[in-house]
């Protein structure tokens, strides 16, 4: 099976350089990684990843408004949300706007390749206690 195509989105630099790393060893194709939403949406659009992830609370747009611009213009793009925020009302937000997952930060060792996954697949992940 070919590798997983992925686009990443964060504000935080550690936080990019992690996630990059921790996604190239565990069987994805890193495209592309960038600070805001902005630029997220961009580069969705530009280099159309299998799976969009991204941060909730970002800088020109957030998350769940770059969320929405690459659905709009991209339905087959997938995204999972990576975010501190454990709000219950985020997390439906990001649902019913069509993400297929949503994981939280302190827990990407465990949900994150799995939420990938399932967002490739069909079903939705959510971290436990997000909804």
């Amino acid at each position: 099976m070919s590798k997983i195509r992925v686009s990443f989105a964060d504000d935080n630099g550690q936080v990019r350089e992690y996630v990059r790393e921790f996604l190239s060893g565990n069987g994805c194709e890193v495209i592309g990684t960038v600070t805001d939403g902005q630029s997220a949406a961009d580069v969705a659009a530009e280099l159309l990843p299998d799976v969009l992830v991204l941060d909730v609370s970002m800088r020109l747009l957030n998350g769940i408004h770059a969320a929405r611009r690459v659905l709009d213009g991209n339905p087959c793009i997938k995204v999972v949300f990576l975010t501190i925020c454990k709000d219950p009302d985020s997390c439906r937000a990001a649902l019913e706007l069509g993400a297929f997952g949503y994981i939280i930060k302190p827990r990407p060792a465990n949900d994150l390749i799995p939420a990938i996954e399932h967002a490739r697949d069909g079903p939705r992940f959510v971290s436990p206690g997000c909804e």
